[in-house]
């Protein structure tokens, strides 16, 4: 693979960036700036559950909303942080994982509502793919770190209310929102099967397996092109990519997140997803990155023509998670990747106020563009640096020397 070589060439000069010192600064980042920050000033203890947004100094910013999504991502961050031996962590994801149970669920018949007021009243009953992934990813997790049997049972429940009311008439696969409006999206359909791995892995059962499998299947055959190794982002009812501009968009970020979770079924279930993972990775990294600097690019058309130079936060975090998949798969260094977009994060994005916080967009002439810290992006870099504390073991084995 050429950008392979290419990274590693061009890293050793890129501001003493060395994948050692992007480890240390992200774990750094994380354990002693962002969580601790977030853990203070991120969890909403007056009203219940997290604040959505801080301003770049730390404070809350009031908005009159909480999203389902967002508070599962946040129960996430504190459990993964917990089981890190982060002081408190779980405290702060108990807090969310109450919250949320206590307010948003709406009966076997209804699901998880998308969005609550801030005191936790329901403010839109919406059943969303995307929310229900993540409440479901959100009880895996905390399940994990807690020991409480009961998250299980609200896994199963919500897989039961997923199953009941949200699969396409079709027969493939499940509605975005219900009732359903608008395009087939394939990244709800991602991240239910990232939340199935992980309930998986948490001793969930053969109905997270069946899922998973489900939804790889779907991958394979209908979001995957092995002509061009592309994803497909937007597709119509039988699952054919869109035959309009919004049909050829490619998201950089999307391909590497794939990447990184076929890794992790392939994992836990044995099923070879290697020429999935290389494929998704090559073109990524072949058109989705900027290799003057190494950021990933929003999106880029299905023949590798630029659509969105910008870049936000989330699509250079996947970018690592796809090198350790390319290691862990593979074999491939991951240490280029690991200190350019380390590198990449910290000079764009990562505190731009008080450390802890981000800058989340930035415009193609790398300005930023966003007012706020918005919550829903920990998620992201937690899962990033936590990958590489990982597998740095391992890294240090394979190329020690």
């Amino acid at each position: 693979m050429p950008y392979l070589t290419a990274a590693r060439q061009k890293v050793s000069i890129d501001h003493g960036w060395q994948a050692d010192t992007a480890i240390q600064r992200a774990s750094r980042w994380m354990l002693d700036c962002a969580i601790p920050l977030w853990a203070a000033n991120g969890v909403d203890w007056t009203r219940g559950g997290y604040v959505e947004q801080m301003a770049f100094d730390g404070s809350a910013r009031p908005v009159d909303f909480k999203r389902t999504r967002v508070i599962g991502r946040q129960i996430y961050v504190f459990s993964h942080a917990a089981l890190l031996g982060q002081k408190d962590a779980l405290d702060c994801a108990r807090f969310g994982y109450e919250f949320l149970t206590r307010n948003a669920w709406l009966g076997p018949d209804g699901g998880w509502a998308r969005l609550l007021t801030p005191d936790g009243r329901v403010k839109d009953a919406t059943p969303d793919l995307y929310d229900l992934a993540f409440t479901l990813y959100a009880f895996g997790w905390y399940g994990r770190a807690s020991g409480d049997d009961a998250a299980r049972l609200w896994a199963l429940s919500t897989l039961d209310f997923i199953e009941a009311h949200m699969r396409h008439p079709g027969g493939q696969g499940f509605l975005v929102e219900k009732p359903a409006s608008g395009a087939r999206l394939q990244n709800p359909h991602m991240h239910l099967l990232e939340a199935a791995l992980v309930n998986l892995e948490a001793g969930g059962g053969e109905r997270f397996r069946r899922l998973a499998d489900e939804i790889v299947d779907l991958f394979a055959t209908r979001f995957f092109d092995p002509r061009t190794s592309t994803l497909g982002e937007q597709f119509d009812e039988r699952w054919n990519r869109l035959r309009i501009a919004g049909g050829r968009a490619i998201e950089p970020g999307h391909q590497f997140e794939w990447a990184w979770i076929l890794a992790r079924y392939q994992h836990l279930t044995g099923r070879d997803m290697r020429p999935f993972v290389e494929g998704l990775t090559w073109f990524a990294e072949t058109h989705g990155v900027e290799h003057d600097d190494w950021l990933t690019l929003s999106a880029v058309r299905d023949d590798g023509v630029v659509i969105d130079a910008g870049s936000r936060v989330w699509p250079n975090t996947e970018r690592i998670q796809a090198a350790v998949a390319m290691f862990e798969l593979f074999g491939i260094d991951p240490r280029p990747v690991f200190a350019s977009s380390t590198r990449v994060l910290f000079d764009h994005f990562l505190d731009q106020g008080l450390p802890g916080t981000w800058m989340d967009r930035i415009d193609a002439e790398r300005r930023p563009v966003t007012d706020h810290v918005p919550a829903s992006t920990l998620y992201h870099l937690m899962i990033a640096f936590a990958e590489m504390l990982r597998i740095a073991p391992q890294v240090d084995d394979a190329f020690a020397g």
